[in-house]
C-alpha cells in the first residue's frame, strides 16, 4: 500500500474468480460506487487498483470486492532476482492443471460426438444414446466453471458472458433430453444431416449434443490458450524481475561474507567480482572495470566504470574487481523501479479499451433480450420450435466478447514488456493515445543531445609544436587539478596519448588556471589572461583559432611553455555521437524537433547545426523555471508537445508536456514526472519508444476493430439462423485467440538500429 502526494491511498487488489470482461466491469463498478473510492480492474491482469479516502481500509474494499462474488487479497510486495517470479514454473504449471483436465476430458468425449452428428454414415442404430452419454460429462464436469461463475453471478444479479455459454450449452443439452426421452430422437435409427441451415421441423426429432459439446470445448480451447498466451506476454517483466543476484558479498570488519541480497542495506560495502551481476544500486569506491549493463539497458557497448560512477543492479561485471557502496537497496532500485513502472502501466486502460468496458457491462443483457426476441420471432413465423431455438442459442454463444476484454490488456503487456527489455518504460495506457497526436518534439540541450560533461574536442597548435607534445604536458597539468574543464583535457589527453607523467610542481591560480613543472619545462595552461600575467602572447594563428571557438560557444584554454605559447584547446559540453541520427529518426515520425537550453545563442545555434535541427526552432538562453512556460506557450500555439529530458529542472517541462520523455541516465525528479522513461542514455531510444507507442496502440485499434467487427457482423447471422451453435462457439474462441495472437506479434519489434 502507498501514500499519495493528496493524502489518499492506493492498494493494488489480486483478484480471483473473474472469467470475462464483464466481470471485470462489474466489480470495478462496484467499488467505484463506494465514497471515496477510484478503482481500475484489469481482466487480464486480474488485478484491481484503488485509490480511496482515509476512512476506507483495505478490507473494506476486500469485503466489497467479496460480496460482488469475487475474492481479493493483497499481492506480494515486488521482489528482485532469482526467486522474484513468484512460484516456480510447475506451480505455474498446476494453476492451469484444472483447466487443462476439463479441456482434454472436453476435447476426448465431444469429438466423438461432433463425428457422429456431423457424418451420416456413424450414425448406426444407437449412436444417439452413446452421444449422450459422451456430452453429458462435458456439460457438467468439463463445463463446471461456466455454470458456477453465471450462478454466482445470478445470485447478485447480473449476467456475464459465462452466463451466455452457460445459458447456451444447457439449452442444447436440456432440449436433447426432452427430444430423447419425451420425442422422437430417442426412437432406434433416428439419423439427422450436419446443416448451417434453418431446418424447419417440429424439433422433437432433433438433438443438440454436438452443440453442447462441441461449444463447451471450443470455449475451452480458446480460455486456455489465452490463460497460456497470457503468461506468455508478462514474460518480460517477470525476465526483468529476476535479473537480479541472489547472493552478495559483503565487506564487514575487513573480512568477507556471503549474504542474501535481501539482507544488503544502505551504505554497505560489497564485492563484485569479474562476471558477476552488480547486487544493487550503488557507486564504485575502489577498482575500475567495464559494465555489461545490455540485459537491463539494451546497450550492447560496456560502459568502463571507475571511483566514484554510479552503478546499476543486475548489471553484469564484465572487467576487474569492483568495491561499490550500496545506495539503494530493495524496492527503490531501479531494477524495482522499472517492474513497478512496467506493470502499473499494464494494470491501466486506454481511451478506447475504456470503451469497450462500458460497452461490455451492458453487452449481455442486451444479448439475452436478443436470444429471446430471436425466438420469439422465429417462432412467430411460424418456423417451428427447432428452427427458433436453433437461432436463439447461436445468438447467445456468438455474442460472447471475451476478445473485447482482451484487446488492450494483451496488447499493452506485450507492448509494454518488449520496451522494458529494450530499455523503454511505457508509464501508461493513456501515454499511447498521446504518442500518436505529437507534433512538436522538444529536446533539451545538456544531457539529453549532448554527453552532459565537458570534453576535449579540438587541439590548435602553433607553427613547430606537435599536438602529443601538448596532450602529454598540459594533460599532466591539469590531472591534477578537479575542475571540470581541466579534468576534461586530462581525461581526453590520456585517450589519446596513453599514461601521463606526474608533474614535479603544481599551482592553482583562481580563476585562471594552473602552473607547474612537467619534465623539466615551465607550463602554464588556463585563460588567455594567465599568459599576459607571464608577458606570453598568443601568435596569430592561435588568436584566430580561439575566437573561432568561442564564437561556437566552446571554452578555448591556452597552453604555453618555456615562455613561449604553444597551443589553444577547445573544450564543450560534446554532442553525443547518435543525436544527429536519432533527430532524423523523429523527423521521419513526422516530428518537428526543437532544442530548448539555458546555454547561450551561439552554443545553442552550434549544436543545432551540428544535429541537424533548425535555427529558427532553437531557444535558446531559457532559465530552468521558464522551461516549462516554453512548453505551455507551444500548447498555446495549437502544437500538441513532448519533451525529452534528464535534469532537475527539466520535471516541470516534462510534466506540462502532452507527452514527457525522461532519460533514465538522469535524475529522479526527471524519470517521475516523464510518461515514457528511456533507460539509456541514447536520443534514438526516444524515436523507438514513439514507434513502439505507437505500435502498441496500433495493435489495441485493431484488436478491438476485429472484436467489434466479429460481433456486429456474427450476431445478425445468428438471429437469422444461419450459424450452427457449434461453428458458433468455434468462431467465438477463435476470435479472442486471434486477438491474442494479434498482440503477441509486439515481442517481435526491432529497435531501428537492429
Amino acid at each position: 500500500m502507498t501514500t499519495t502526494t493528496s493524502g489518499a491511498a492506493e492498494v493494488e487488489l489480486a483478484i480471483g474468480g473473474m472469467t470475462c470482461a464483464s466481470c471485470a466491469a462489474r466489480i470495478e463498478k462496484k467499488l467505484n460506487r463506494m465514497d471515496g473510492v477510484e478503482a481500475t480492474v484489469n481482466y487480464a491482469t486480474e488485478k484491481a487498483k484503488v485509490t480511496y479516502r482515509e476512512d476506507v481500509t483495505v478490507t473494506d474494499l476486500i469485503a466489497t470486492v467479496e460480496a460482488t462474488g469475487y475474492t481479493a487479497r493483497e499481492p506480494e510486495p515486488v521482489r528482485t532476482g532469482p526467486d522474484a517470479g513468484g512460484s516456480p514454473p510447475q506451480d505455474e504449471g498446476d494453476e492451469l492443471r484444472p483447466l487443462r483436465l476439463r479441456l482434454t476430458a472436453a476435447v476426448v468425449l465431444a469429438v466423438p460426438v461432433i463425428a457422429m452428428a456431423m457424418i451420416p454414415a456413424l450414425q448406426f442404430e444407437y449412436w444417439q444414446w452413446l452421444s449422450l452419454t459422451l456430452a453429458a460429462p462435458v456439460v457438467t464436469y468439463a463445463a463446471w466453471p461456466f455454470h458456477r461463475a453465471a450462478w454466482t453471478n445470478a445470485r447478485h444479479g447480473a449476467a456475464t458472458m459465462d452466463t451466455l455459454i452457460s445459458v447456451g450449452t444447457s439449452a442444447a443439452f436440456l432440449w436433447s433430453l426432452w427430444a430423447l426421452f419425451f420425442g422422437t430422437a430417442g426412437t432406434p435409427g433416428m439419423t439427422h444431416p450436419f446443416e448451417l441451415t434453418i431446418a424447419r421441423t417440429d424439433g422433437a426429432g432433433n438433438i443438440y449434443l454436438e452443440a453442447a459439446a462441441g461449444v463447451t470445448a471450443f470455449i475451452l480451447a480458446g480460455r486456455y490458450f489465452e490463460a497460456r498466451s497470457k503468461r506468455k506476454a508478462g514474460a518480460a517483466l517477470k525476465a526483468l524481475l529476476e535479473l537480479g543476484a541472489k547472493e552478495v558479498t559483503v565487506l564487514r570488519d575487513g573480512r568477507e561474507e556471503l549474504v542474501p541480497v535481501s539482507e544488503l542495506k544502505v551504505g554497505d560495502r560489497f564485492l563484485v567480482r569479474p562476471g558477476e551481476k552488480i547486487a544493487t544500486d550503488g557507486v564504485v569506491v575502489e577498482g575500475s572495470s567495464a559494465v555489461d549493463a545490455s540485459m537491463l539497458t539494451g546497450e550492447s557497448v560496456p560502459v568502463e566504470v571507475g571511483t566514484g560512477d554510479a552503478v546499476t543492479g543486475a548489471t553484469l561485471n564484465a572487467g576487474g574487481r569492483l568495491v561499490v557502496e550500496a545506495t539503494r537497496v530493495g524496492a527503490d532500485t531501479q531494477l524495482a523501479r522499472m517492474a513497478k513502472l512496467v506493470e502499473d502501466a499494464q494494470n491501466g486502460k486506454a481511451a478506447a479499451q475504456r470503451l469497450a468496458d462500458r460497452i461490455s457491462a451492458v453487452f449481455v443483457p442486451v444479448v439475452i433480450a436478443l436470444a429471446l426476441g430471436t425466438l420469439g420471432f422465429w417462432l412467430g413465423n411460424g418456423a417451428g420450435l427447432t428452427a427458433a431455438f436453433t437461432a436463439a442459442v447461436a445468438v447467445l454463444i456468438i455474442a460472447c466478447p471475451c476478445a473485447l476484454g482482451l484487446a488492450t490488456p494483451t496488447a499493452l503487456m506485450v507492448g509494454t514488456g518488449r520496451g522494458a527489455q529494450l530499455g523503454i518504460l511505457i508509464k501508461g495506457p493513456e501515454v499511447l493515445e498521446t504518442t500518436r497526436k505529437v507534433d512538436t518534439i522538444v529536446l533539451d540541450k545538456t544531457g539529453t543531445v549532448t554527453t552532459g560533461r565537458m570534453t576535449l574536442l579540438a587541439v590548435h597548435t602553433s607553427d613547430g609544436t606537435h599536438e602529443d607534445d601538448v596532450l602529454r604536458l598540459a594533460g599532466a597539468l591539469e590531472h591534477s587539478s578537479e575542475h571540470p574543464i581541466a579534468q576534461a583535457v586530462a581525461s581526453g589527453a590520456a585517450a589519446r596519448i596513453g599514461a601521463l607523467p606526474a608533474p614535479e610542481d603544481f599551482a592553482n591560480i583562481a580563476g585562471l588556471g594552473v602552473q607547474g613543472i612537467v619534465e623539466g619545462h615551465a607550463v602554464l595552461v588556463g585563460r588567455e589572461k594567465l599568459l599576459d600575467e607571464w608577458a606570453i602572447a598568443l601568435p596569430e594563428e592561435l588568436r584566430r583559432a580561439k575566437a573561432g571557438a568561442e564564437a561556437a560557444g566552446r571554452t578555448a584554454i591556452a597552453v604555453a611553455w618555456d615562455g613561449e605559447a604553444r597551443a589553444v584547446l577547445e573544450v564543450a559540453d560534446a554532442v553525443k555521437e547518435t543525436s544527429p541520427e536519432a533527430v532524423r529518426r523523429l523527423r521521419a515520425l513526422g516530428l518537428t524537433p526543437m532544442l530548448l537550453t539555458g546555454d547561450n545563442k551561439a552554443v545553442a545555434e552550434a549544436v543545432a547545426t551540428e544535429v541537424g535541427i533548425a535555427p529558427e526552432h532553437v531557444i535558446a538562453e531559457v532559465l530552468p523555471q521558464d522551461k516549462v512556460d516554453v512548453v505551455k506557450r507551444l500548447q498555446g500555439e495549437g502544437r500538441s508537445v513532448a519533451m525529452v529530458g534528464d535534469g532537475v529542472n527539466d520535471a516541470a517541462a516534462l510534466a506540462q508536456a502532452d507527452l514527457g520523455l525522461a532519460m533514465g541516465t538522469g535524475t529522479d525528479a526527471a524519470i517521475e514526472a516523464g510518461d515514457l522513461t528511456l533507460v539509456r542514455g541514447d536520443l534514438r531510444v526516444a524515436a523507438d519508444a514513439i514507434r513502439l507507442s505507437r505500435k502498441t496502440l496500433g495493435t489495441i485499434r485493431s484488436n478491438l476493430f476485429w472484436a467489434f467487427a466479429y460481433n456486429v457482423a456474427a450476431l445478425p447471422l445468428a438471429a437469422a439462423g444461419l450459424l450452427n451453435p457449434m461453428i458458433a462457439g468455434a468462431a467465438m474462441a477463435f476470435s479472442s485467440v486471434f486477438v491474442v495472437g494479434n498482440s503477441l506479434r509486439l515481442r517481435g519489434f526491432r529497435p531501428a538500429d537492429r
